[in-house]
């Protein structure tokens, strides 16, 4: 799907996982990143109907002007909605 999320470093204390106010970006597409809500892109058919879905976490901020050459600190490919939480959860996001 190449989406991008980027979970912000304060501001979602005491929250559940589903919402969660993280910037998203639609790199197929070129939106602009924009604030939303978790809710907002976990509950769409697009992202319901097609997994398994793989997903990464890196440290960096997403950044236009960089080369998208990330470097994960993990990878993970996820089958449910359940197992993404629990992607989470294991990052201590």
């Amino acid at each position: 799907m190449d989406w991008l999320i980027s979970f912000p470093a304060s501001g979602n204390e005491e929250r559940k996982y589903l919402y969660y106010s993280v910037v998203f970006k639609d790199r197929k597409k070129g939106n602009s990143k924009s604030q939303v809500s978790l809710m907002d892109i976990v509950d769409v058919a697009e992202f319901e109907n097609n997994y398994p879905h793989t997903v990464g976490f890196f440290r960096e901020p997403i950044d236009e002007d960089t080369n998208y050459g990330f470097n994960y600190l993990e990878i993970r490919v996820i089958r449910c909605i359940e197992e993404f939480w629990k992607f989470l959860n294991d990052l201590d996001i």
